[in-house]
């Protein structure tokens, strides 16, 4: 039986990117010591007032369906949360509620994109978003993210890619997997491209509430003049350590928003009225995790760098934001998948390969530093050894 051309479309993305992944699972279920350093889970649990609101709301029998377009309670909240964020007014209609920021993604690309178009991304990105960005018949144009520029967007690389075709440039900021933050400046500069060029500009900012002190976050949400074509993404998932209740939104122009409510409605008409409850009094409330996870990250990313720079050849991006860092094992000859696969091997040690997240991260490996400080430290004992071990054999 023939199956669908979206079948096809997204047929090979995704499965050999986690392969290392999910053969540090394989083992760590048969009993072997790994220490998994590969996904970006928050290292707290997610606060109890929001468990217990979400059971008030469903013991008052907030189960019922829900509007397309979201809970009025949390989409006023929205607006007011943006609002005081961003120094420009939005209003409830200005928003959409879904369940987390990947579907919210999907939906916004539906409403943008179609065959023959062309997407704008960063190589190196978050994995998921080739796939929804093909799922909407559009192609993928990648621009490269130079570690000589700290892996941030430039205007210049975006423009010798734009064609008549591009419809969209899809920003992360910040960035997963480098934990880069735009600055004003290349923010202007790619908001005057896509004035330029009648351009879309999506931006994921999931990653906004664990900017580390010291760096500044702007979103293109706080620019008005392009006000009419920025539409951000985004969700309780790290912000509250909520990463599997799936309570995200977008936020954008109303004649966008209008537009795409017949899609939202189609995929899946309204979220969970409980969970919605209880996003809107977190919002509302602050997260009483966020500067935590925020201080814990920055520390052990610069632990992680200082002694792996001390101690090897390694050479390690120091994040502004997020729960990774990344290392490159180029000094050490070895390509980022080799080095993964040595660590898994040799040391118990699970990372993510930097060719997972794009072809400009061939050298690198990501490490995710939501473990706990006496986990890290053995881990880096491990990465230290196992480097050492490969730079003594190549000389």
């Amino acid at each position: 039986m023939k199956t669908s051309s979206l079948t096809r479309r997204l047929a090979g993305l995704g499965g050999a990117k986690w392969d290392l992944y999910t053969a540090a699972r394989q083992r760590l279920a048969r009993g072997e010591e790994i220490i998994e350093m590969t996904i970006g889970e928050p290292d707290v649990a997610m606060p109890e007032q929001m468990t217990e609101d979400a059971i008030a709301a469903l013991r008052a029998g907030r189960t019922r369906y829900s509007e397309g377009r979201g809970e009025a309670g949390l989409l006023n909240m929205l607006a007011q949360y943006y609002t005081a964020r961003r120094g420009r007014a939005f209003e409830p209609e200005n928003v959409m509620c879904f369940p987390g920021t990947q579907t919210a993604l999907y939906a916004v690309m539906q409403g943008v994109a179609e065959a023959g178009d062309e997407v704008l991304v960063g190589d190196p990105s978050y994995v998921t978003y080739e796939g929804v960005i093909r799922a909407s018949g559009a192609e993928i144009v990648t621009v490269p993210l130079r570690a000589e520029h700290g892996f941030r967007m430039q205007a210049e690389d975006i423009a010798a890619r734009i064609t008549p075709r591009s419809r969209v440039i899809l920003l992360n900021t910040p960035h997963n997997p480098t934990g880069a933050i735009l600055r004003r400046r290349e923010l202007e500069e790619i908001a005057a491209l896509a004035l330029e060029h009648d351009l879309w500009l999506i931006s994921d900012e999931v990653y906004e509430d664990l900017v580390f002190d010291g760096a500044e976050f702007l979103s293109p949400l706080a620019l008005p003049e392009i006000a009419d074509r920025t539409i951000v993404v985004s969700s309780i998932s790290k912000s509250h350590a909520a990463p599997g209740l799936r309570s995200g939104w977008a936020v954008g122009p109303k004649s966008f928003t209008e537009a795409l409510l017949p899609v939202s409605e189609t995929m899946l008409f309204g979220n969970q009225p409980f969970i919605a409850d209880m996003t809107e009094r977190a919002l509302r409330e602050g997260s009483p995790v966020a500067q935590g996870m925020r201080q814990r990250f920055a520390r052990r990313a610069t632990d992680l760098a200082a002694r792996l720079e001390a101690e090897t050849a390694l050479r390690v991006n120091r994040p502004e934001a997020g729960m990774f860092a990344l290392v490159d094992a180029g000094p050490l000859g070895l390509t980022g998948e080799d080095f993964a696969w040595a660590l898994l091997d040799q040391g118990n040690v699970a990372v993510m390969p930097g060719s997972s997240f794009g072809s400009c991260m061939q050298s690198w490996v990501r490490v995710a530093v939501s473990v706990d400080d006496a986990v890290l430290a053995r881990a880096v004992d491990r990465m230290v050894e196992v480097a050492n071990r490969h730079r003594a054999a190549a000389e």
